[in-house]
């Protein structure tokens, strides 16, 4: 087990698998990190040294630095700040959930699909989606 930006990633996975693990971090953004860092995408996340792994957390945290694109990045231009950052792990769920409150607080038409419990993203809701037991069927007797 290896600990990556807080979360326990398994020793056994190639390196862009093992950093696929963490929240946030895909596989695309995981090669990349591979080639600016030089390390080898085909070698065992268990292997990396403690000098390696503070180098990809670096990384994480200061994307620009390294030379990460900004279309890389998975939260551009910050609501709050207007900085793009790339968040990863309870930075991430933390942002969402805000992100969805203020949604509910001015009322926008997400918001208020949120607070009802409905689709968000404009799927079809006149099947799928229901909660609650069945109502208008009725059970065959034999």
């Amino acid at each position: 087990m290896v600990r990556i930006a807080e979360t326990d990633v398994s020793g056994e996975l190639k390196v862009p698998w093992g950093l696929a693990e963490v929240k946030g971090i895909g596989y695309t953004l995981a090669l990349y990190l591979c080639r600016i860092l030089k390390i080898d995408p085909d070698m065992k996340t268990g292997y990396l040294t403690d000098e390696e792994l503070k180098r990809v957390e670096d990384a994480l945290k200061n994307p620009r630095e390294y030379g990460i694109p900004n279309w890389m990045l998975n939260r551009r231009k910050d609501y709050s700040t207007g900085s793009d950052m790339h968040l990863v792990s309870s930075d991430l769920i933390f942002y969402v959930k805000q992100d969805i409150e203020r949604e509910k607080r001015i009322k926008s038409y997400r918001g208020i699909r949120h607070s009802l419990g409905l689709k968000v993203r404009g799927q079809r809701t006149r099947t799928t989606g229901r909660i609650g037991g069945t109502v208008g069927v009725r059970k065959q007797r034999r």
